[in-house]
């Protein structure tokens, strides 16, 4: 898996890594636990990317619409 991961500024996300490949979205929290989102669009990850908040975003449009497993 070839995961591009980028450090970015919120307060309950550390990092966020994508793999085009598989269309896997990574998300390092702060607070501890690595979780890898099935299925998830490019344009969702960009989308993740520039929004504002990352945090408010990544709840509303990624944590309950896309299947995931716990890494750690």
């Amino acid at each position: 898996m070839e995961m591009d991961v980028k450090p970015i500024k919120s307060r309950d996300l550390a990092l966020i890594g994508y793999d085009q490949a598989t269309a896997t979205l990574e998300v390092v929290f702060r607070a501890g636990g690595v979780y890898r989102y099935q299925e998830v669009p490019e344009s969702a990850y960009h989308a993740l990317m520039a929004a504002s908040s990352h945090g408010a975003h990544f709840q509303k449009y990624i944590k309950n619409q896309y299947s995931f497993l716990k890494v750690s």
